[in-house]
């Protein structure tokens, strides 16, 4: 069994930043890639960053060239950087981790962005 636990998630004002960690525990299993999604007041939820084993990634336009996805193989660990952040921007953000056939999610962490 794949645990994800999600952390960095608060309140921020426009313009700042915040790094979001995911950590996967379990054992037997190796991650084949990591995203990042997001689910705003009202909306569904969406694809905001993924890395592959490999390291290669991809983004959603609105993000692109201020987020920043990146992971610790060893630790089994991602992370979310989010830099010039906008009031669009608030959603609960997830954590997802693909596992041979299977997908996990984590409990979600809330980010929040004034004006």
């Amino acid at each position: 069994q794949v645990q994800l636990v999600e952390s960095g998630g608060g309140l921020v004002q426009a313009g700042g930043s915040l790094r979001l960690s995911c950590a996967a525990s379990g054992s037997g299993f190796s991650i084949n890639a990591m995203g990042w999604y997001r689910q705003g007041p009202g909306k569904q939820r969406e694809l905001v960053a993924v890395i592959f084993s490999g390291g290669s990634t991809n983004y959603a336009d609105s993000v692109k060239g201020r987020f920043t996805i990146s992971r610790d193989n060893a630790k089994r660990t991602a992370f979310l950087q989010m830099n010039s952040l906008k009031p669009d921007d608030t959603a609960v953000y997830y954590c997802k981790a693909y596992v041979a056939n299977s997908y996990y999610w984590g409990q979600g962490t809330q980010v929040t962005v004034s004006s």
